[in-house]
């Protein structure tokens, strides 16, 4: 009788492993690289002409947000679109809603909202970012 329960869970016991591998997550690495970092506002003169408040894959922008503007050659190397990523030296996680002119390289823009002179005194800076890649 008692081998008749230890099948039984045995059974179970195999299950939740099988259905917990085929659920789980795809592995992730997590990367640094030392970028060039600028601040940017919300103005005209510093965005897109016409638009200061919409970012190039159509996100909105408000003042407050912790979110950044990257190179165009950092997008393949996992930093796309909502991308979250850690910048030395800031406090929090900054997203990715924003892509940089096509003539930076190894570039991000902070996005500082309505305060022109916090962005000033950021000025350009070189910082340590870190982002998870997925295998």
């Amino acid at each position: 009788m008692l081998y008749k329960y230890a099948y039984h869970f045995a059974a179970l016991f195999l299950l939740t492993v099988l259905i917990s591998c085929s659920t789980s997550e795809a592995p992730s690495d997590m990367r640094t690289m030392t970028v060039t970092a600028t601040a940017y506002n919300s103005l005209e003169a510093q965005t897109k002409k016409g638009d200061s408040l919409t970012t190039a894959w159509g996100e909105q922008l408000e003042p407050g947000m912790k979110v950044i503007a990257v190179s165009r050659d950092l997008i393949p190397e996992g930093l796309g679109h909502n991308a979250e990523v850690k910048i030395e030296g800031l406090e929090g996680t900054y997203r990715v809603v924003d892509k940089m002119n096509k003539r930076w390289e190894k570039r991000i823009d902070i996005y500082m909202g309505n305060q022109q002179e916090v962005a000033a005194d950021w000025g350009k800076q070189e910082v340590n970012i870190t982002w998870e890649v997925d295998s």
